[in-house]
């Protein structure tokens, strides 16, 4: 997981001090304290909104779920793209769309 989170870090690093930090037998990638990104699986999941949801769904980026007992629970995070671990300028686009919603999140 040490190479990915430093890739992951490189790729975010346009936010701002970008951080990951290991929980739940995953990582969230954190942006001045906000958590913006999950990794599960080495799987990437960026935070979504209302305000985003809609470039997420348009492209049918899944959202995470997890089992709970019996019943699945669906994060605000959705799949991020392919393309933001091969291109500098997705990565920053949709970067800046998941910290967006994280700091609107904090906000309510």
């Amino acid at each position: 997981m040490s190479d990915f989170s430093d890739f992951l870090r490189e790729q975010f690093s346009h936010l701002g001090d970008v951080s990951v930090r290991r929980m739940f037998g995953g990582a969230g990638l954190f942006c001045d304290g906000l958590m913006f990104a999950l990794v599960a699986d080495e799987v990437v999941y960026l935070k979504v909104d209302d305000h985003n949801r809609a470039a997420f769904e348009e492209k049918e980026l899944e959202p995470f779920v997890y089992q709970r007992k019996a019943q699945p629970v669906t994060l605000s995070y959705h799949r991020a793209p392919e393309e933001i671990f091969d291109d500098p300028d997705a990565a920053r686009y949709w970067g800046r769309l998941a910290l967006d919603a994280a700091v609107r999140g904090r906000k309510t």
